[in-house]
């Protein structure tokens, strides 16, 4: 602690248990941390002082470290947060000290739990404070108080450093405490029933804010002290998905003031399903500012990610398919003086026509999938959502799509026409049946049907030969379903998407008929062959 060789005989002497704290003070923090718990920062004051009034007058000069002063002062005011909103100091534990600095942290953890929470903590740092000091005089190295934080709790930069996250996140906390004050749980409540209804077009977009709103109100009504509420609406901050505490600018808050305005459902409905629709959701709908496009330089540099914006139309091998036909089968060569000769080959018994089977596509996946060796669609000649999967054109590039990790590589997406698509246009015959090569579900779905729960959930008929040929620009990728990175700089991300040409139309593979949930009937024909025979199913809904 001390920079005096005197002083550290007199620590050496009277103060053995000095390595147990540090010890006390490291373990305590990787326990509290361990199930990655969010850390903040408290309003509290005088620790450092606290500390030192703790101990007996004349071991006082001893402890009056510079480094740990620092650490102290920056990071002994962290707490975490329970699930009942009750805050616990992150450092300071007075039961598993050493008794000498018993009274000490014990005063350091009142100061920091009577100190209200004013931010949520994130930092850089791989290394909190400064573990060890040295000097050319004995004893050579000085231990102080530190920790070395999870690589979960060490922040990483991507455009933004860590003080200016933290920024934002108080300024989302007041626009939260804004929100929660304006609309009641029971008027969330309310909202989260029409979303989860199906009545609502692309519901899904706003089910996950409702729930986690819900939840948040629920959380607070049962928590017994006003602190804990506050600490409640701290603990949601710090993890809430990008968007979901500016409930006033989102879809959820156009939704919940038309609840508040008492407006019958038709007119709730009509209002919701025409600003979700796909082309005005997140769309920008005027061309970039010379600002907006300079941010997005910028932006875009700082990411190293120019490459990622180039686009191909995907192949099957970028697929990950849910069902593929069974290869055809071939007789094996066979060796013997009577090989050539012709087998008798048993006819197959007469195939028993049957009407169409009606099936939900959940139950078809479920039990039909799994026998199927070849599939055919019966081609409608009406225009239907026909579309195709897009990748990036170089497989090493950065990821941008929120489904796409670094840890889990996916920069597959997909698109359709909004009104909808003739067959010819994809190459397709109509009014007859025509082979599946693949069915995928949608790509966020890939590692888990509720991994990415605001997408809609859908799958694509893969079919033979299918591919789009009235494609000329666009498609390669929607602004909306990039990371939140690039939120800001949307309008020059949407004119650069609209004019960028998506390589390959003419080598693509993985085009064909999606299947939405969001929409309510289809009634599409597909021809099934199993083992046991064909039969025909009227895919006529999701689930």
């Amino acid at each position: 602690m001390s920079m005096s060789p005197t002083a550290s005989e007199v620590v050496g002497d009277v103060d053995d248990a000095y390595p147990q704290l540090l010890a006390a003070v490291r373990a305590r923090f990787a326990h509290v941390t361990s199930s990655g718990e969010k850390l903040f920062t408290t309003r509290a004051t005088g620790l450092f002082e606290a500390f030192l009034g703790g101990l007996p007058a004349p071991k006082r000069p001893i402890f009056t470290c510079n480094a740990c002063r620092r650490f102290v002062e920056r990071h002994g005011g962290l707490v975490t947060i329970a699930a009942d909103g009750v805050a616990s100091a992150a450092l300071w534990d007075p039961a598993a000290v050493p008794a000498p600095y018993h009274a000490s942290v014990a005063a350091m953890a009142r100061l920091v739990a009577a100190a209200p929470i004013d931010g949520v903590f994130l930092s850089s740092d791989k290394v909190w404070g400064q573990p060890i000091t040295t000097c050319a005089k004995p004893p050579g190295a000085w231990h102080h108080l530190a920790v070395t934080p999870a690589a979960a709790l060490v922040f990483t930069p991507t455009i933004h450093a860590a003080a200016q996250v933290m920024a934002a996140k108080l300024e989302e906390y007041a626009m939260l405490c804004r929100g929660l004050g304006e609309f009641s749980l029971e008027t969330v409540a309310q909202a989260h029933a029409l979303l989860t209804t199906g009545n609502l077009f692309r519901s899904e977009k706003c089910v996950g804010v409702a729930a986690w709103l819900l939840a948040l109100h629920r959380a607070r009504r049962a928590a017994r002290r006003a602190e804990q509420r506050d600490n409640l609406t701290w603990r949601a901050v710090a993890s809430a998905p990008a968007g979901y505490c500016h409930v006033r600018s989102g879809m959820i808050g156009s939704l919940l003031e038309d609840i508040v305005a008492g407006l019958p459902f038709a007119d709730i409905k009509a209002r919701f399903d025409a600003k979700m629709h796909p082309l005005q959701y997140l769309r920008p709908q005027a061309a970039p500012s010379e600002g907006n496009i300079a941010q997005a330089e910028a932006v875009i540099a700082t990411l190293a990610t120019a490459g990622a914006l180039a686009r191909r139309f995907a192949r099957l091998a970028d697929v990950q398919a849910l069902w593929t036909p069974a290869p055809a089968r071939e007789l094996a060569a066979k060796a013997g003086v009577f090989a050539h000769l012709a087998r008798k080959v048993a006819s197959a018994p007469r195939a028993i026509a049957q009407p169409a089977v009606t099936i939900t596509w959940e139950k078809f996946a479920r039990t039909v999938l799994t026998e199927a060796t070849r599939i055919e669609l019966h081609v409608p000649a009406e225009k239907r959502s026909y579309g195709a999967f897009v990748t990036a054109a170089d497989p090493d590039a950065p990821p941008i799509l929120q489904w796409d990790r670094a840890e889990r590589r996916n920069p597959v997406s997909c698109y359709v026409y909004v009104d909808g698509s003739a067959p010819e246009t994809w190459n397709l015959p109509a009014g007859g049946y025509h082979p599946l090569t693949a069915i995928a579900l949608q790509p966020w779905m890939w590692e888990g049907a509720d991994a990415y729960p605001h997408q809609s959930r859908g799958a694509l008929l893969i079919l033979e030969g299918a591919r789009d040929l009235r494609y000329t620009t666009g498609a390669g990728f929607f602004p909306s379903n990039l990371k939140s990175d690039y939120h800001g700089i949307r309008a020059t991300l949407e004119a650069y998407a609209k004019s960028a040409v998506v390589a390959g139309a003419t080598e693509a593979t993985a085009c064909g008929l999606f299947l939405h949930k969001n929409t309510a009937t289809w009634n599409y024909l597909v021809r099934v062959t199993t083992g046991s025979g064909v039969q025909t199913y009227n895919l006529d809904r999701w689930d």
